[in-house]
């Protein structure tokens, strides 16, 4: 293999049967014998992107402290920020070099199902960072649903 496989979401949700089958056949290979693909076609917009983009740089344009408030002990980075030298390689002693924020899943309409996710941890100084990350966070959902519909047809389930 000399490049990675590019699959377009729209084939798959077009009315045209033939498209369908071809993003159904192209993603279930390239899973099958790379694990991978490039995904065109997804939910998210360049305007998206962009805010997302912006809002971290707010984030973590912040000065350490302020990013501490919404580190969140306990649940092992599943949500909010996670500072420098918290993760570490598998295998490694050292701390990893990086720092980053963890959006989850958003269980809005199901208390029993909620009760499994740790809280969406909110930042009361940038509104619009807490706003941009859930609406990417369900965009990223919404494709995910899509490529395992696929990926099940392929696999005849």
């Amino acid at each position: 293999m000399t490049s990675i496989p590019s699959v377009n979401l729209e084939d798959f949700l077009s009315e045209d049967p033939k498209r369908k089958q071809k993003f159904i056949d192209e993603i279930g290979k390239a899973y099958q014998d790379i694990g991978f693909v490039a995904l065109k076609g997804h939910f998210l917009d360049e305007k998206l992107v962009e805010r997302l983009y912006s809002e971290i740089k707010n984030f973590f344009a912040m000065s350490v402290d302020e990013k501490r408030k919404y580190e969140i002990p306990g649940i092992g980075g599943q949500r909010g920020y996670v500072s420098f030298g918290k993760e570490s390689a598998k295998g490694k002693k050292e701390g990893d070099l990086k720092e980053f924020w963890h959006f989850g899943q958003y269980v809005e309409d199901d208390p029993e199902r909620a009760k499994e996710y740790p809280e969406n941890v909110e930042v009361k100084e940038l509104p619009a960072f807490n706003a941009v990350g859930k609406e990417t966070y369900q965009m990223l959902e919404k494709t995910a649903k899509y490529v395992l519909r696929a990926l099940a047809l392929h696999l005849n389930l």
